[in-house]
């Protein structure tokens, strides 16, 4: 059965620059593999068609003797491209064709270059009132740094690492399962691609230590449970001089006996006697900020919430304060517990409300009532 035109399986035109090609061959790639496609000739014919076409295509040469010669010389001749149908090497290096597709990503290195540090997590917990207003700790963080002795290089003499035989200073070996190629790190220099054949007798060859690492950390003013901060270049060191990796602090917030938190506002419970309730007054009650005067309106059912403006947790980045907001609760003394006279008092204020007709009673409320049998 005679070849499709390599232009036609990748569906492209025949003047289509390299991004394109890359571009076509990956969408096949996603659509027609094997992994999507468990059990299906078909799909898997037509990955492999698409792969033939793209190793040839994104091939300056090969294409170049495709266009003069197409499939009798150009591809499958002397000097082409001897897929035989299918070439695996097409699948070395997943990442560069098929991205994240099949779990390539995050910190990437150069092949057969120095591995990057780890990233790492820390978790710091904060009390209510330092995750307000900010606070200055100092972190003790265990991480593997760069060895003093070797400067990292892991050679005991300063002699240069020489290329790893097993990988040839590739850094990584290719294994093939079925029908095509993986590219997987070097089990001997850890895909490094050089080995230390005198190694340094502090880190063994390592070129690395595990220290504990001392950072004054700035936490700003109103930072909240889960809030994740990253500190750039202060993970693990990498190997041999490679990319440090990132620091990541994820705060965690104590709970308050008196306090909770909304947002940039701060709640909490204020107790008021029936009197205060009634009659209203001033009351003193606990913020994050010192003690404060709260005025309770007369008429103040439980329940209510009373606003302090600008007593709350500051904003991150400024922007002023959120607000304290106090919930009313009310104390319902037993009768056992008050002085004859007020419970005397009580009694009245009941009778004059019982003894009213039911107009005068919608005309006078129990505030005053209240304020005439106190006075």
């Amino acid at each position: 059965m005679s070849k499709r035109d390599y232009y036609e399986v990748l569906g492209i035109a025949r003047d289509a620059e390299e991004s394109a090609i890359k571009s076509a061959y990956r969408k096949l790639a996603v659509k027609f593999h094997p992994d999507r496609n468990p059990g299906d000739k078909g799909a898997e014919d037509q990955f492999k068609e698409a792969a033939e076409a793209y190793a040839v295509l994104s091939n300056s040469d090969k294409r170049s003797r495709y266009d003069r010669f197409g499939h009798q010389v150009g591809a499958g001749g002397a000097g082409g491209a001897g897929f035989g149908g299918f070439d695996p090497d097409i699948f070395g290096d997943f990442s560069d064709i098929l991205g994240d597709l099949f779990g390539f990503g995050g910190r990437r290195r150069r092949r057969g270059g120095p591995a990057p540090g780890a990233d790492l997590r820390y978790d710091l917990t904060l009390s209510f009132e330092e995750a307000a207003f900010g606070t200055k700790p100092t972190l003790r963080i265990p991480r593997l740094e760069s060895c003093d002795e070797c400067s990292g290089s892991g050679s005991a003499d300063g002699a240069a690492p020489s290329a790893c035989r097993t990988c040839g200073g590739q850094g990584q070996v290719r294994v093939t399962q079925g029908f095509f190629a993986v590219a997987r790190t070097c089990p001997n220099c850890g895909g490094s691609g050089a080995v230390i054949t005198s190694p340094c007798l502090q880190c063994n060859g390592a070129g690395r230590l595990e220290r504990e690492h001392s950072l004054q950390l700035t936490i700003p003013a109103g930072v909240d449970h889960g809030t994740r901060l990253r500190l750039d270049s202060e993970g693990e060191h990498g190997q041999r001089g490679g990319q440090p990796g990132d620091l990541y602090v994820v705060i965690r917030v104590e709970t308050h006996d008196e306090f909770e938190r909304d947002g940039f506002d701060v709640l909490s419970e204020v107790t008021i006697s029936y009197s205060l309730g009634v009659l209203g007054g001033k009351i003193e009650i606990a913020t994050i900020h010192g003690t404060e005067l709260l005025s309770v309106p007369p008429g103040t059912q439980p329940g209510k919430v009373l606003r302090l403006r600008g007593k709350g947790i500051p904003r991150l980045g400024g922007g002023g304060k959120g607000d304290h907001r106090a919930v009313v609760r009310l104390v319902v003394p037993r009768a056992r517990d008050l002085p004859p006279e007020e419970v005397e008092l009580i009694e009245k204020m009941a009778r004059a409300g019982n003894g009213e007709a039911q107009g005068a009673r919608e005309e006078r409320n129990v505030i005053d009532r209240v304020k005439d049998l106190f006075a």
